[in-house]
């Protein structure tokens, strides 16, 4: 983990600081958009919401340990109060929320709904906690997002039995994690030391889970698939999805960082049409035209100007 971390330093310090972040939002985007389509393949074939669970955060978890052994890797900044914040809401229960609405709705719901939502969660916690008002273009984005998502989910609920289900819950799951990346922001943390508190704590979580449910799929699955949704669940999303996310929070800030769920709906809809054969509607096709340019203005990004980070502050948010 040490050898690893000093490589990503070196690599990082090499990069303009702008385009580490830009760089980390399209791998955030990226590795998101695999993750669902992970998701929803694993719990509508052979494993459950539980198990891919217990391979999302417990393998990271394992990985990031000697980051919770030493001293240094806990900041003496960060309260209990916050910690418990960020893996409530960008650990265990967001997983779980997801996860389970992954086995009622396909993987373009997915993108549409989880991606679609989180500007407008964020602008609205932005707005509730520091009083920052969204700019008319901002407003204009987040518009056309709740209007493709309202279409979408119109016609997706008539079609597809249950949809709805799966839909509310990547709602919530979206407002789980708005409130993860306004927690981060002024956490004090590392994208290591982040994806070590998440992922740890999240671990934590799951123990009491697991003696009252169990994961028994884990063993009764195909060894290939089990491997290939550790991989994709454990090392991607676990270990490199929240890296590089926070890294892309840490150099852009929350509203840039934001915009790579842009990217989202379109590889998430194309990669389930794809992968998983799930049909290609017309509302799915109107709801990316209205989402993905919702996303772009609604995120606030293009309204802000690009920030120039500092030599310490570089240094201290690539490690």
């Amino acid at each position: 983990m040490p050898v690893f971390a000093s490589l990503f330093r070196r690599l990082c310090s090499s990069i303009p600081s702008p385009w580490i972040g830009w760089l980390a939002a399209l791998a955030a985007a990226l590795i998101g958009s695999g993750w669902q389509l992970a998701s929803r393949h694993g719990v509508t074939t052979t494993l459950g919401p539980v198990e891919l669970a217990v391979l999302r955060y417990a393998i990271p978890a394992l990985v990031l340990a000697p980051l919770w052994l030493r001293r240094c890797g806990w900041p003496a900044g960060l309260s209990y109060r916050r910690c418990a914040l960020l893996v409530l809401c960008g650990g265990l229960p967001f997983g779980l929320v997801v996860l389970a609405g992954a086995r009622w709705a396909p993987a373009a719901h997915m993108g549409i709904f989880v991606a679609g939502s989180l500007p407008v969660f964020t602008a609205l916690g932005g707005w509730l906690v520091s009083g920052e008002r969204p700019a008319p273009s901002r407003l204009l984005g987040l518009a056309l997002i709740v209007a493709g998502m309202a279409a979408f989910g119109a016609a997706g609920w008539r079609t597809v039995e249950g949809a709805w289900r799966g839909d509310l819950l990547f709602l919530l799951a979206a407002l789980l994690w708005s409130v993860y990346t306004l927690a981060f922001r002024s956490s004090g943390l590392t994208p290591w030391q982040g994806a070590a508190v998440v992922n740890l704590g999240s671990a934590l979580l799951l123990l009491p889970v697991l003696l009252v449910a169990g994961a028994p799929r884990l063993l009764s699955a195909p060894w290939s698939d089990v491997a290939w949704q550790a991989l994709g669940q454990g090392v991607a999303a676990g270990l490199l999805g929240l890296a590089v996310y926070s890294v892309a929070i840490a150099r852009l800030g929350p509203a840039r960082a934001a915009l790579s769920a842009a990217l989202v709906p379109l590889l998430t809809a194309a990669g389930g049409a794809w992968l998983l054969a799930e049909p290609v509607s017309g509302a799915l096709l109107t709801a990316v035209l209205l989402v993905v340019p919702g996303l772009a203005l609604g995120s606030g990004a293009l309204a802000q100007p690009l920030r120039r980070q500092s030599a310490s502050g570089t240094g201290r948010e690539s490690a």
